[in-house]
């Protein structure tokens, strides 16, 4: 197979770039010795495998097993691909929610950075979210992927980002003890914080769990200036179900646009709700070429379900800073076909598995 110049690699959402030969061209970069990370390069001979050989697009990431248990105490340095030299500039380390253990660890570069910034700004210009408005974002932050990805759509968008910490890790430990009084002050507190921002900044774009959102609709006076002022919602974090997203649209906030946005710490972005869709259609995320793809498949047999039919979701993110192929999640989903000119699965009623690895999941407020 012709080697395939690394600066394929370079490419965003918005080049045009053969999804198959952007995966081709991630191969030879990540599993080169001169170019790929400490990370990759040890377990390349343990994979049965060549990837620069065998992997010829984007279905042959199948061929990967999930090594993201492995990210639970990689050194972040062993991340990096060496190829970068001292041209690479890491911003940040992320850590994953620690539903399912230990959390996991990834690494955001600043090309990487650039490209997600573009595709989520991109998919909210879509929806038409306002420009220069502020934003309220209510979203884990220190060493979560969201809170970051949140501030930087807003100041994409010329908005400034006001921020309302919150800890999932902290929330899921008290529900896991059945401690819900001491849940319900957390959330009490989180709501406080966020009413003295709602009733004295002009917010334009409220971002928020479904939980907070639940909770906000016991409040009137939240109710009134979330209605007469915020001009779109984005919710994410925790799933919410079709008929919480109907009344929530419909009944609680019937004069703001809600829009769903799918993402988690392997997939290094978040995925924007598609535009056009109703309050009484299913919630739609597509995948975004050439770097995020999706797939649904038979939990027990990892092969695709039909279209139109309920499986897990698997979700593989491949970049020139980072590479994390075939990832089971934590969700299930209905596979939908994509939108034009994206490669893969598009996910519709994301929901969460009832149990991963015989534990039980823990949603909380993210």
């Amino acid at each position: 197979m012709p080697y395939v110049s690394s600066t394929v690699l370079d490419a965003g959402p918005s080049d045009e770039v053969d999804p198959d030969e952007f995966v081709r061209a991630a191969m030879h970069w990540h599993f080169d010795p001169a170019t790929g990370s400490p990370f990759w390069l040890d377990r390349a001979a343990r994979l049965g495998f060549d990837p620069r050989q065998d992997v010829k697009g984007v279905a042959d990431l199948a061929l990967f097993p999930d090594i993201t248990d492995k990210l639970r105490d990689v050194r972040a340095a062993d991340l990096v691909p060496q190829g970068y030299g001292t041209r690479g500039r890491l911003l940040n380390v992320f850590d994953s929610g620690g539903t399912t253990g230990a959390p996991k660890r990834v690494v955001q570069l600043d090309d990487w950075m650039r490209h997600s910034r573009e595709q989520v700004d991109r998919g909210l210009r879509a929806h038409g979210l306002p420009t220069g408005a502020p934003w309220l974002c209510v979203a884990p932050t220190g060493p979560h992927l969201v809170g970051d990805v949140l501030h930087r759509a807003a100041a994409s968008l010329g908005g400034p980002g006001l921020g309302i910490d919150m800890d999932p890790r902290w929330v899921k430990k008290l529900v896991a003890a059945g401690r819900s009084d001491e849940v319900a002050a957390y959330t009490d507190h989180l709501v406080d914080q966020c009413r003295r921002v709602l009733l004295t900044q002009d917010i334009g774009v409220l971002a928020a769990t479904t939980p907070l959102l639940e909770r906000f609709a016991r409040e009137d006076d939240l109710l009134e200036v979330v209605n007469s002022k915020v001009k779109a919602i984005i919710w994410g974090g925790t799933h919410m179900d079709p008929d919480t997203r109907f009344l929530l649209s419909t009944d609680v906030f019937p004069d703001v646009p809600l829009i769903g946005m799918y993402g988690n710490t392997m997939m290094l972005s978040g995925l924007i709700e598609r535009v056009g869709l109703s309050a009484s259609e299913p919630c739609v995320f597509d995948p975004v070429s050439p770097s995020i793809f999706l797939s649904v498949v038979n939990p027990c047999t990892g092969e695709p379900v039909a279209l139109g039919t309920r499986g897990q979701v698997m979700v593989s993110h491949v970049s020139k800073s980072m590479l994390i192929p075939s990832n089971a999640e934590r969700d299930t989903a209905v596979r939908v076909a994509p939108a034009l000119g994206q490669v893969g699965d598009a996910v519709a009623d994301v929901a969460p598995m009832p149990t991963v690895a015989g534990a039980t999941m823990i949603e909380g407020v993210y």
